[in-house]
């Protein structure tokens, strides 16, 4: 977990200096002051742009980077029992929950996991890991898949990018008007900035943008409650639970790529701080809700 938020930090340090950079050499960071002051409504509008422009098109593109990132194999005609099978319960439970049938894929990795994602809820895809048919029986994979059904019905993918882009444009527009306010404030420059509005303006951008992770994730371990709770209507409480109880049994975390993380349905453990940056409640917390605990 500690490596992941130190890829976090790093990576969002490298995308606010690309952006500064960018923003300087096009005169854009010019826009938004006025005669040494702040134009806060432009302000307002270019944090609004910057910050959902990334998550909007990660929408968009989900379901083609995500069969990329874990080389997933689409099922379009299937070429065994199981496929066929997973189809059509796939098939079955989206008319149950009033959605366009997904994408059906499977792919090849040994820890029991499977994910949904996909732009709108009559666009999506489920797929499965090789791992979660092999140590799962198919009351447990029906209650998988399930969940995922119940993510894409619920439309938690578009609520997740939203969330994201609402916390991205707070994130941007506050961390300017801290660097702004040091600058003139604290710097007592009047005209152009100087270093230490860029400085401040990265340094408070670092800090927001670990604040917005935690109220992003915050939000990712209500929907998996949710999942759950409507897996239990399609499929049954009890298949839920012993679901649930086949991925404890499991050994090891269930891996997915960070971009995907969010999406899968076990995540990462994480004990004091780090649980603020889990996407997925403990698996103990999931089975007492369903149990109504």
């Amino acid at each position: 977990m500690l490596k992941r938020i130190l890829l976090f930090l790093i990576t969002n340090l490298a995308v606010i200096v690309v952006l500064n950079i960018v923003l300087r050499l096009l005169g854009i960071d010019r826009v938004i002051t006025a005669q040494g002051g702040l134009d806060y409504t432009n302000l307002l509008i270019f944090a609004a742009v910057f910050g959902f422009a990334g998550s909007l098109i990660s929408l968009l593109l989900s379901k083609w980077t995500a069969k990329r990132m874990v080389g997933a194999h689409v099922i379009e005609q299937p070429s065994n029992p199981t496929e066929q099978w997973l189809v059509e319960t796939v098939a079955r439970q989206a008319r149950q929950a009033g959605i366009g049938m997904p994408e059906v894929a499977v792919y090849d990795a040994p820890e029991p996991n499977a994910f949904a994602t996909g732009a709108n809820r009559n666009n999506a895809l489920v797929a499965v890991s090789t791992g979660l048919l092999r140590v799962m029986d198919k009351d447990e994979v029906e209650a998988v898949l399930g969940h995922e059904i119940s993510h894409i019905a619920n439309g938690d993918m578009v609520t997740l990018a939203l969330i994201q882009g609402v916390v991205n444009t707070f994130v941007i527009f506050l961390s300017r008007v801290v660097g702004h306010t040091v600058d003139r404030v604290v710097f007592k420059n009047e005209n152009s900035y100087g270093p230490a509005y860029w400085i401040t303006t990265i340094v408070a951008e670092l800090l927001l943008g670990i604040l917005a992770t935690i109220i992003v994730m915050w939000f990712s371990r209500q929907r998996e409650f949710r999942a759950d709770a409507g897996a239990a209507q399609l499929e049954g409480r009890e298949k839920m639970i012993a679901a649930l109880r086949a991925l404890q049994r499991s050994a090891g975390e269930a891996e997915l790529p960070d971009q995907l993380a969010a999406f899968g349905i076990s995540g990462h453990i994480g004990h004091g701080l780090k649980a603020l940056f889990m996407s997925h409640p403990p698996l103990e917390q999931r089975i007492a809700a369903l149990q109504g605990n």
